[in-house]
């Protein structure tokens, strides 16, 4: 394959296939041959705009080898998370090339935020529409370079390659949790109180600003759609008081309730106490029908804050060393015997049959 249709970032160009006979039916006839590169080469990318996005790290072999070599972390467990997105579904049809990349890394660091993961390094795969321009990629690259050192972490290695279909982005990051100390979804007990961080339901409310259906004077809403903030402060004190934690990415809702089946337990949670920002606030105040209104904040998705479950004799301590580290948080529900999800809404439930995005 050429580097146009493979753009493996570690492996030298593998020699032309040669063309097939004409009574060869193969499934990839007549494609027309690759046309020849008018700029730099992707080898010649990676080593401008990619490389530099190492920062030195030995790990990443400047990537110029088929993989890499991580170093151990005496006394810590590696911690992965990977997602995928699509141009359309995940994030913006034309969005600006800059704002995928931050995205992509921001909703991955925020896996890593509700494990109490201090963030290490990532793997980047991207598939790169037909007709993608040499501009294009160094948008993203600047995009990668800025959120890397905001978050201080360093591209690893990946891939790239064409596709004829939409764009698709991918990110494996990788980070450092004390031996023993993930938080992980199961865990929470019955008795426990479910916690917040933030605000819920900006980013669903943002998706519906960007659309022009709501209201979004000072474009926050948008902004917290298109660039969520991983709640990396939290992790010293979800490692001290959380006996489960989730980001809140398929809606507040659905990972609540993906703490509850993994820890084996209902969740209550009260929807009068939702915190809001100022945006949603207003949004609310213009909807005829509150409960149904506070349900789809709930289960709207892309918050990317973090719930979790904290014992109820730590829930002031967690307080006060979320708010040490700039973050507020809020009781709002608790764990008890039973399984599911129950939406409360001044004391009556309205458990609606969606709770949250649903993956196919």
């Amino acid at each position: 394959m050429t580097p146009e249709s493979d753009d493996d970032w570690f492996d030298d160009p593998a020699p032309a296939v040669a063309p097939a006979a004409e009574d060869d039916e193969s499934w990839f006839d007549d494609v027309p041959p690759a046309a020849e590169p008018s700029g730099p080469d992707e080898f010649e990318l990676i080593a401008t705009h990619l490389r530099p996005l190492t920062n030195g790290d030995p790990a990443a072999l400047d990537l110029l080898d088929d993989a890499a070599v991580l170093p151990s972390r005496p006394g810590h467990d590696l911690v992965i998370t990977k997602d995928a997105m699509v141009a359309g579904v995940h994030f913006l049809a034309g969005e600006d090339l800059d704002i995928v990349a931050r995205r992509l890394l921001r909703t991955n660091l925020s896996d890593l935020a509700a494990k109490g993961a201090e963030p290490y390094g990532y793997f980047l795969a991207v598939g790169w529409p037909s007709g993608t321009t040499v501009e294009d990629r160094e948008t993203f690259a600047r995009g990668l370079a800025e959120d890397g050192k905001t978050y201080g972490i360093n591209l690893l290695g990946g891939d790239t390659v064409t596709t004829s279909g939409a764009m698709v982005v991918s990110a494996t990051l990788l980070g450092w949790v004390p031996q023993g100390a993930a938080v992980l979804r199961r865990g929470a007990k019955a008795g426990d109180r479910l916690m917040v961080s933030g605000s819920i339901g900006d980013g669903w409310l943002g998706l519906l600003a960007h659309w022009g259906e709501v209201e979004d004077p000072d474009g926050g809403l948008v902004r917290r759609y298109r660039t969520p903030a991983p709640r990396l402060a939290l992790r010293d004190a979800l490692r001290q008081y959380a006996h489960a934690a989730a980001d809140v990415s398929d809606g507040l809702l659905a990972d609540a309730g993906h703490i509850a089946k993994a820890s084996g337990l209902q969740v209550k949670v009260d929807l009068d106490r939702l915190p809001l920002s100022t945006g949603a606030r207003a949004w609310l105040e213009a909807q005829p029908e509150r409960g149904e209104a506070r349900m789809s904040l709930a289960s709207g998705g892309d918050d990317y804050e973090v719930v979790c479950a904290i014992p109820a004799a730590n829930v002031a301590a967690f307080q006060a060393a979320a708010f040490a580290a700039g973050l507020p948080v809020r009781d709002i529900g608790e764990f008890v015997e039973g399984e599911g999800v129950a939406a409360l809404f001044k004391g009556k439930d309205i458990t609606p049959k969606r709770l949250g995005w649903l993956h196919g």
